[in-house]
């Protein structure tokens, strides 16, 4: 598997601050980016969006728009998950990435990113989904991974897809296909499981249960 860094890119050298609004109009035009990085004397000042590009005067230099420029960007050692967390944050396409000396070194690509997401194990390798809703103040990722190691499995990974006032969901990627003993561990620690699974013993019985009812209450 490729490090993060290995994406980053440098294809379209950053805007100059010394520059015109037009260059940075040209570039949304023959580009899909959201925004764009801006430097001057080589430090990253910020980022000039699409939107604004659009209705600022072609003539008018970059520098002078300043103000209306959004200053987001990621550190070149930072993980993947801290990066995707800035594109959502920013609604962005395009993150510029520093170095440890706060030089400009490029920038990654949210296609790029979102690339490097499909090769970790969580989506890569074969294996089981489960949805699962839990009290927050009941939660415990220990032992979530207990129950999963404790049924002879390997949690490849763990993704909180949503938080209520008092609720956390969150997504299990678990090796292994059968899932019928994990989720009834899971049940016997009053953990929900909202996903649906052909092999939850549990859901066939009741379903078994209601056709024999529906089955008697006809004759």
């Amino acid at each position: 598997m490729n490090s993060l860094i290995d994406f980053l890119n440098n294809d379209i050298k950053p805007l100059n601050s010394e520059g015109k609004i037009a260059e940075a109009q040209d570039l949304f035009l023959d580009y899909p980016y959201s925004h764009f990085p801006i430097t001057e004397n080589e430090i990253y000042i910020g980022c000039i969006t699409k939107e604004n590009a659009e209705i600022l005067d072609s003539d008018s230099k970059i520098e002078e728009n300043r103000y209306d420029f959004e200053r987001f960007y990621v550190r070149s050692e930072m993980i993947w998950l801290e990066v995707l967390e800035e594109f959502a944050k920013n609604k962005t396409n395009i993150v510029p990435v520093l170095n440890n000396q706060n030089k400009y070194i490029g920038y990654y690509e949210l296609e790029d990113v979102i690339r490097f997401f499909h090769e970790t194990p969580f989506l890569r390798d074969e294996g089981g989904l489960l949805v699962i809703r839990k009290e927050i103040s009941g939660f415990s990722m220990s032992q979530v991974a207990q129950i999963v190691e404790s049924n002879n499995a390997k949690l490849l990974g763990l993704f909180v897809s949503k938080t209520e006032a008092n609720h956390i969901e969150f997504t299990l990627k678990i090796s292994q296909s059968g899932l019928n003993d994990i989720i009834q561990t899971f049940r016997r620690y009053e953990y929900e499981i909202v996903s649906e699974h052909q092999e939850d013993s549990y859901l066939k019985n009741l379903k078994d249960r209601s056709d024999y009812l529906d089955k008697y209450l006809n004759i």
